[in-house]
């Protein structure tokens, strides 16, 4: 895994283009990657700052209604008392009635809340934050990190005494995230729906994570950046660490904050030191290249030998209703219907060669005609010349 290299660097906070040295990866970095833990736990904490609502229990019930029996036509439904007025005789309570009471209507005993577990909470955090560490993913998610030095970005222990916003923005744009902080401010846009009208009028992506260990000024300085959020490497949050569900947040860490990560999470071989009897999530294969495991010896010398299932039989279609099987029985067919529609195409040369065969076989055919018939007349002329001489010498 690319986030499993020994050391990572560490830049200084006033010229983040100048290294000041360099850190061991903490173990949380190895951490597999659990899409569908983070995904579930996300969706089950999220629930956890919902605000109960529901309708009135009187909404819909606020008439002087009977209804009118049977016998009279229309239905049992309870009907407005009075008359004389557009509102006598019609329908009330009902949820099929104008004004009348909802259907199951909502309550604020829902079960709003879910229980977490804690472990599963840790163990998605670690991931997500293994997550931050891979390009890919972090670019995946929609940050612009292409000028950006390395991931995951550690700035020396004096980034957390930045008070000033100034400061804290030319912090970051010479820290390569100059487009992030961009990509952020141009992706302002009015909210469609009702939350227009319930002080959050304006939608906007998300931008850095800036993780600190001590507030020396820092959070003072950050805040005020749109799309900037800042957490203690003590109280980090899946819903800042995933944003959606989705990991792969881009995350700039404090030098105490990244080194404080070995306590917080421990590592495969020890159990962290501030969270009692947490352990890190094992990855369910130490090898995760499956072609190497099948074809190895091991795996081979245990298997048994592929078997050859029996032929399949093949379908036999109906030369007169499938063409190609047609060309197989009878090779040239497909040729000669071509050659036949050409020749019953207007203008194309077959047409033209096959017309020209006709006129010359019926302009021979003419002559053999006209011939025939001067040797008829020339016969017929012969048997009445000698029929004369017979009757001359009698």
């Amino acid at each position: 895994m690319a986030a499993a290299r020994p050391t990572v660097t560490v830049y200084s906070h006033e010229n983040p283009e100048q290294k000041t040295g360099s850190a061991a990866m903490p173990s949380v970095f190895s951490t597999p990657l659990r899409p569908d833990l983070v995904r579930y736990i996300h969706t089950n904490m999220a629930k956890n700052s919902r605000q109960a609502y529901a309708n009135k229990y009187e909404s819909g019930y606020g008439y002087s209604a009977t209804s009118w029996g049977t016998g009279r036509a229309v239905s049992r439904i309870p009907r407005i008392s009075g008359s004389g007025t557009h509102i006598g005789s019609a329908g009330a309570f009902g949820n099929m009635c104008r004004g009348g009471g909802m259907f199951a209507p909502t309550k604020t005993w829902r079960r709003w809340h879910r229980k977490v577990n804690v472990t599963q909470k840790r163990h998605a955090a670690a991931s997500a934050i293994a997550a931050s560490a891979l390009p890919a993913l972090v670019m995946a998610r929609g940050h612009r990190v292409e000028e950006g030095a390395e991931l995951p970005l550690v700035l020396a222990e004096g980034a957390e005494g930045v008070s000033k916003t100034k400061k804290a923005v030319e912090l970051l744009k010479k820290a390569g995230l100059g487009a992030e902080l961009e990509k952020v401010l141009a992706s302002k846009k009015l909210r469609a729906g009702h939350g227009k009208a319930r002080n959050r009028r304006y939608t906007m992506r998300r931008g850095p994570l800036v993780i600190y260990k001590e507030d020396n000024g820092i959070s003072r300085a950050f805040r005020a950046i749109p799309g900037v959020d800042l957490a203690c490497v003590d109280r980090m949050n899946l819903l800042q660490l995933a944003p959606g569900g989705t990991f792969g947040r881009l995350i700039v860490w404090t030098e105490p904050a990244f080194k404080q990560l070995q306590a917080l999470f421990g590592s495969y071989k020890s159990a962290s030191e501030l969270k009692k009897g947490y352990h890190l999530m094992r990855p369910m294969l130490t090898n995760a290249d499956l072609g190497r495991i099948i074809n190895s010896d091991e795996v081979q010398s245990a298997v048994v030998p592929a078997k050859e299932g029996p032929a399949k039989a093949t379908l036999k279609r109906n030369p007169l209703k499938n063409r190609n099987v047609m060309a197989k029985l009878n090779p040239g067919v497909l040729q000669r219907a071509k050659l036949r529609e050409a020749q019953q195409t207007q203008g194309s040369k077959a047409r033209e060669a096959i017309l020209k065969a006709k006129r010359a076989a019926a302009e021979k055919a003419k002559a053999h005609n006209k011939g025939s018939k001067d040797f008829y007349r020339k016969m017929m002329a012969s048997y009445e010349e000698k029929g004369k001489a017979a009757e001359d010498e009698e």
